[in-house]
């Protein structure tokens, strides 16, 4: 079974929290805004548009629907984008995750490189997702899809995951997810859009500088492999 999940955050740090969580599955979409009694501040109200007034009367996440239909079925495999954090703010929460997972967010970085962003609201464009979004909307009795919102977000990574399976298989996203990407540019900073085996050449003081820093397993690894 394919459980899609998509949430939205307080924010970045250890101490942050969910504010709004998505899951769909073959015949249902569940989502809910999230209290769990961290305050949003307006850097992350900017993203995804959730205010504290908006979360007042909101139930906790053990409480909310899409979390107690995560735990009915936690040996199925999850499908997300950016599966470590997402898996992380859940596991922090209480989640007790036995299942398989699809990232795809790695897996489009293998299967389709040097883009200029892998943002999923990027691919919804990139990759013309778009053109298949008034389907899949009637199917859970959506009207439009809003970027950063939990809920138009767990739609659009379907349309990923349907993108990606024309061009991989199931089972090969499972494995390319557990698999370190060879990242070619550098997609921040002072040399964005600069590729990473030029820079390393000339600078290694920042690779070293960036390898001291908090910066996902994928960027770690490429720098790492120009050391």
């Amino acid at each position: 079974m394919l459980i899609f999940l998509d949430l939205e955050t307080t924010g970045t740090d250890d101490n942050d929290k969910i504010c709004s969580i998505a899951t769909l599955s073959d015949d249902m979409l569940l989502y809910s805004l999230i209290n769990e009694g961290k305050k949003i501040p307006p850097l992350a109200s900017a993203v995804h548009n959730i205010t504290n007034d908006m979360i007042k009367n909101s139930p906790k996440l053990k409480d909310s629907k899409p979390y107690k239909f995560l735990q009915q079925n936690k040996n199925a495999t999850l499908v997300s984008h950016n599966f470590d954090f997402d898996i992380s703010m859940l596991v922090k929460s209480g989640f007790d995750f036995d299942g398989d997972f699809i990232d795809t967010l790695r897996v489009t970085r293998h299967l389709i490189d040097d883009l200029e962003s892998y943002s999923l609201n990027f691919l919804r464009y990139e990759l013309k997702l778009y053109k298949k979004e008034k389907e899949i909307l009637k199917l859970y009795d959506q009207n439009q899809i809003i970027p950063h919102n939990a809920k138009s977000d767990v739609i659009v990574l379907k349309l990923l995951y349907n993108y990606l399976l024309e061009i991989s298989s199931e089972e090969e996203m499972k494995e390319l997810s557990k698999k370190p990407v060879l990242v070619k540019k550098f997609m921040f900073g002072k040399y964005k859009d600069r590729y990473i085996e030029e820079v390393a050449d000339f600078d290694k003081g920042y690779i070293n500088w960036l390898l001291n820093q908090d910066i996902d397993e994928d960027l770690r690894f490429t720098l790492e492999s120009f050391i």
